[in-house]
């Protein structure tokens, strides 16, 4: 009997999930800048949409956010929230596919980590570790 391998199953987003979530981080980032979105919060708040990840059908984005100088990020998170039916309406607008994404907002951690992960590499036991390793 011949056994036929099955693909390795791919790690990661595929394109066109990467492609999709990079047109609504788009999309979301103009509305915000054109001052689309009515709310105090938000008005008050630069905010970066960092990064958007499409589960593999296509039909919920989880949106990652972050208010300049990360402070303030529970009501900017509760501010998207109250939007969130408005901006999925945009947003379906804006890019062209067959069902509007469910928007799920959260706090874009990866700054903090990467500055801890810097501050750890820059302190003197890391340090000494290092250079101890190149003599």
């Amino acid at each position: 009997m011949i056994r036929k391998h099955k693909p390795a199953q791919p790690v990661g987003p595929s394109q066109r999930q990467l492609r999709v979530g990079e047109m609504i981080r788009h999309a979301l980032a103009e509305l915000m800048a054109r001052g689309s979105i009515h709310d105090e919060t938000l008005e008050s708040h630069l905010v970066t949409v960092s990064e958007v990840r499409m589960t593999a059908d296509l039909k919920t984005a989880t949106v990652y956010i972050v208010p300049l100088g990360g402070d303030d990020m529970k009501p900017v998170l509760e501010a998207f929230e109250r939007n969130k039916k408005f901006l999925r309406g945009e947003v379906a607008r804006a890019v062209n596919l067959k069902f509007a994404p469910d928007l799920r907002f959260r706090s874009d951690d990866s700054f903090e980590e990467g500055m801890r992960i810097d501050a750890l590499l820059a302190s003197p036991a890391v340090r000494r570790d290092v250079d101890g390793e190149q003599g």
